[in-house]
């Protein structure tokens, strides 16, 4: 009996555990929920943030158009590449396609084009010019963009009045390179970067524009510089006294030029890598 009787308190005992263990798991839930709201809030706002952390200042830029289809592309003139433009925080990507066979485009589905014929994209006729140096007309097209680097739906008109589906995608934008001013002679002010950090040069530089070829005469802070290399052509000094004096070749304003300056200064001369970035902000005439 008295056995039983210790039996049955033992039992009591592990009932009225589990009792308030299973109280304890059910209260967790109820707990954690705000936890688990706040989370996902905070998620939200991360990755609203982020977007907008990411957003292109406005501005022009190149960037990538890529697609799902090698019939639908940008022309290979522009190397699969167009035009961004960023103006109040909204983005329109300006691309040239081959030929003139696409007639409209839709962003969305092609079986929704139909019902919303006031949201067709028309084309703009462009003038591309390939590598031959010969020239073509060819419809370009003005497409409104909401996020970059991302894949959204757009659908192609043809010639023959058929929509097709398709998948692209507006990515890698890099900020666009300031065409060459007009000829003429002017100042710019111009940044070096690399070595260690000794060496300057003269800012604003001389610029000169002719032909639409742009060349800066650049003053090194030292005597010892006896050439440059700028896309593996050899410069030499203009000058024999004070400081070395070069006229180098600038494909584009505000893009790092990336050259290399011979030193004799040590024992033995190196080779040091720079580039030099010219300011388009600061272009300005020639007094």
């Amino acid at each position: 009996m008295k056995l039983n009787h210790k039996l049955a308190l033992l039992l009591a005992g592990a009932v009225l555990a589990g009792s308030l263990t299973g109280c304890g798991a059910s209260s967790a839930p109820a707990s954690s929920a705000p936890s688990s709201e706040a989370a996902a809030s905070s998620a939200v706002s991360e990755a609203a943030s982020s977007s907008a952390e990411s957003a292109l200042p406005d501005g022009v830029y190149t960037a990538d158009f890529d697609t799902d289809s090698s019939m639908f592309h940008a022309n290979e003139a522009n190397d699969g590449k167009g035009t961004l433009t960023v103006k109040d925080g909204q983005m329109t990507f300006h691309v040239s396609l081959v030929s003139k066979k696409i007639v409209n485009l839709y962003v969305g589905m092609a079986a929704d084009a139909e019902a919303h014929e006031g949201d067709w994209l028309q084309p703009t006729t462009d003038t591309v010019t390939y590598s031959d140096g010969l020239s073509d007309e060819v419809y370009g097209f003005d497409i409104p963009v909401k996020a970059l680097d991302e894949d959204f739906q757009l659908a192609i008109l043809g010639s023959k009045g058929k929509w097709y589906d398709h998948t692209v995608r507006v990515a890698n934008a890099q900020p666009a390179a300031a065409e060459a001013p007009a000829d003429g002679t002017y100042t710019c002010d111009v940044t070096l970067e690399g070595g260690s950090g000794r060496a300057t040069v003269e800012s604003p530089a001389a610029l000169t524009v002719a032909d639409g070829r742009m060349t800066a005469t650049i003053v090194w802070s030292s005597p010892n510089y006896d050439y440059m290399l700028v896309d593996g052509e050899k410069y030499l000094p203009t000058n024999t006294e004070g400081n070395s004096t070069f006229e180098i070749p600038v494909t584009a304003l505000d893009t790092p030029l990336d050259v290399v300056g011979d030193t004799v200064a040590m024992s033995t001369p190196h080779e040091i890598d720079y580039t030099l970035t010219f300011d388009s902000a600061t272009l300005a005439a020639a007094e």
